[in-house]
């Protein structure tokens, strides 16, 4: 008689109460068994780096329980007996070891939870369902209050500021004051201060990667095997934390919004990936940062706008995602259905802000969050974009990106298909933005300047086209009530001209 524990890849804690003593030494009867399989390579084109990084990951995690002293029985992408599914591996596993008993977490995606609950029909072997022990809201909760009414994030925000008594004064009101320092974390960067130096990893999986050539997965991007740069063991992310809070920290608040082409993050962490497979915990995360504001190396701006985006953002999100879904998958309010332009998988474009964007991801598996709103699903959202493409190019190009992170913040609040459930108004913006935020129109084949005419922006005629063609839906919406004056105040012939450079762009979006 033995007990079988399934371990998904996102799963790799290993503070979980499963792997802690006494529970880990009176668990001698339990196979814990993780599996990589063709069902998980190949719902989406994955980025090179997000399949490498996961399994490595994975085995990685694998061999720290085995030197535990736990049994482990660990899938390979190319065992020969690898059946190539969670319920088909799972069903052999059975008979193998006799199993009368399977316990797993919670699937953090909506997809793989709804197969596994189907697991004890199938399998014939009842299944235990255990927290996932990484999340600072529970799941149940959080989904019947979202699918009531989903509050704004902002106050959502705050009352997770009093639960975990985050950055508050002895009478419990915010530090500082104010609740929110966004207005201040708004600035460009234009070369200084320095940069930081960048944490250093280099592990090498050619081994792997040629595995996984060798298996046929198709991914894309590149693969950085002999060089990897991303953490795979909480030790590594654990340490890139740190050296984040010590380098890049201090002037992250300050400059989150900027973009440049000298730097893919510029004072960003760059720790989602590790967070999202549970190599690190987001109250850890928290902590660390909250030690270098009480330590006054930070200012109060900087460090609640880097709170906000974990012990907010990350469980609002969560919370929208499992309130809503599976509907929330099909949602497409602006009835958009145009296929992503070509260059989404080359960066072939003219325009600097999409080609450095889309390169960088294709390079590096990472583009920060206004990289990823303003600049690649600013333009989706203005040409139309059919969400689906939209939701599977971010989902598989990004090494952070699972289902239910990624489809809240691009098919909510960067392509507006939910019709508002995320965000309050689209996220539109004019080359005026890129340039006010970014170097990226200094050296562009376009002018940033110009609505239409040889060499103007498709960003700014886009814009205009965008609005124009959804008046009757948004024209009402108080937050944008001023783009609509402005159209309005236009003479007749600028929107005609605007309108019609628009058309000729999405009629030859391909070569943009």
């Amino acid at each position: 008689m033995s007990r079988l524990r399934l371990i998904l890849g996102d799963q790799l804690n290993i503070n979980h109460s499963w792997l802690r003593e006494p529970e880990r030494s009176a668990s001698r009867d339990v196979i814990y068994v993780l599996m990589e399989v063709r069902t998980e390579t190949d719902y989406v084109v994955h980025h090179a780096q997000k399949v490498l990084g996961i399994f490595a990951a994975m085995r990685g995690f694998s061999s720290a329980l085995q030197a535990a002293g736990l049994k482990v029985h660990y899938i390979r992408l190319s065992d020969a007996d690898n059946k190539q599914d969670f319920i088909a591996n799972l069903r052999q596993l059975i008979d193998i070891y006799g199993v009368t008993k399977i316990e797993r977490q919670q699937a953090d995606e909506y997809r793989l939870e709804s197969l596994l609950l189907k697991a004890p029909d199938i399998l014939g072997v009842p299944v235990k369902v255990f927290d996932s022990e990484h999340f600072l809201t529970n799941r149940a909760s959080i989904s019947r209050q979202f699918a009531i009414e989903v509050p704004r994030m902002e106050f959502f925000y705050r009352e997770l500021r009093k639960q975990y008594n985050v950055l508050l004064d002895e009478k419990h009101n915010p530090i500082g004051g104010r609740w929110n320092y966004d207005q201040e974390n708004r600035k460009r960067w234009k070369g200084e201060p320095a940069l930081p130096e960048q944490y250093k990893l280099s592990a090498n999986l050619a081994e792997l990667w040629n595995e996984i050539q060798t298996c046929n997965v198709k991914t894309m991007g590149q693969a950085h095997a002999k060089e990897f740069p991303w953490p795979i063991t909480r030790s590594q992310a654990k340490a890139w934390l740190a050296h984040f809070m010590v380098t890049a920290f201090p002037h992250f608040g300050e400059f989150q919004d900027a973009m440049s082409t000298a730097s893919p993050k510029l004072f960003h962490a760059g720790i989602s990936f590790s967070l999202n497979i549970k190599l690190l915990h987001p109250l850890e995360v928290i902590r660390a940062a909250l030690d270098e504001f009480n330590a006054g190396r930070v200012g109060v701006a900087t460090v609640e706008g880097f709170v906000r985006q974990i012990l907010g953002w990350r469980e609002f999100v969560r919370g929208i995602y499992w309130a809503r879904m599976p509907d929330y998958a099909h949602l497409n309010v602006l009835q958009h259905e145009r296929p992503l332009p070509r260059w989404y998988w080359n960066g072939e474009t003219n325009m600097n802000c999409l080609h450095h964007a889309i390169q960088q991801s294709l390079d590096n598996a990472y583009a920060h969050h206004i990289q990823r709103l303003m600049i690649t699903g600013n333009f989706a959202l203005l040409a139309g974009c059919a969400p689906d493409e939209v939701d599977a190019w971010y989902l598989g190009i990004y090494i952070d990106a699972f289902e239910w992170v990624e489809m809240p913040n691009v098919r909510g609040m960067s392509q507006y298909a939910d019709g508002g459930i995320m965000g309050s108004k689209p996220y539109a913006g004019s080359a005026s933005y890129i340039n006010k935020m970014s170097d990226y129109c200094k050296n562009c084949h376009y002018d940033h300047k110009l609505r239409h005419g040889e060499k103007s922006c498709p960003f700014n005629s886009l814009f205009w086209h965008f609005h124009a063609r959804h008046a009757k839906l948004l024209s009402t919406n108080p937050r944008i009530s001023m783009t609509y004056l402005l159209w309005q105040k236009m003479s007749e012939s600028e929107r005609r001209q605007t309108l019609a450079q628009a058309e000729l762009y999405l009629n030859n979006v391909d070569n943009l």
